[in-house]
């Protein structure tokens, strides 16, 4: 299966943007060492990648008691990754970004949820995905600055 973008079509996409204040080395290797995310990622409970951050690859994490296997289907060096996964009836697609700019590097990341548990609680997961992606790149901009 070949996936290109998040789900334009599901009941839950969120799009997040910050700029921020470190060289796009730093935030590449920060975003791709997918064994280090809990040092920095404080909803991370665990994480692991076995292979090289590349398409096909696949790691798991545990984040808010729920643990994900996501498959890595894009990656363009400090440009764009895209990854997603099934978690507990729910598959999240999730786009990464990182684009120079005046100041640093601006970062967006935008995802689409859907599945069972996602249509009985729009709003609910909407609110949960929102404040996730929210506090991600706030730590990603700790971590980095």
């Amino acid at each position: 299966m070949s996936i290109n973008s998040i789900d334009e079509q599901a009941p839950v996409i969120s799009r997040h943007r910050i700029v921020i204040a470190a060289p796009i080395g730093t935030l590449w290797r920060l975003h791709t060492d997918v064994n280090a995310w809990p040092n920095w990622q404080k909803a991370i409970d665990r994480s692991h990648l076995e292979d090289d951050f590349r398409p096909g690859a696949t790691f798991t994490w545990e984040t808010y008691n729920l643990t994900i296997s996501s498959t890595i289907y894009q990656v363009e060096p400090q440009r764009h990754t895209l990854w997603g996964g099934p978690a507990e009836g729910i598959t999240g697609i999730h786009s990464w970004t990182f684009t120079l700019v005046d100041g640093g590097v601006q970062v967006d990341t935008e995802e689409s949820w859907s599945g069972a548990p996602v249509t009985a609680d729009v709003a609910g997961m909407q609110t949960a995905l929102d404040g996730s992606l929210k506090a991600w790149l706030d730590h990603l901009r700790v971590a980095a600055e």
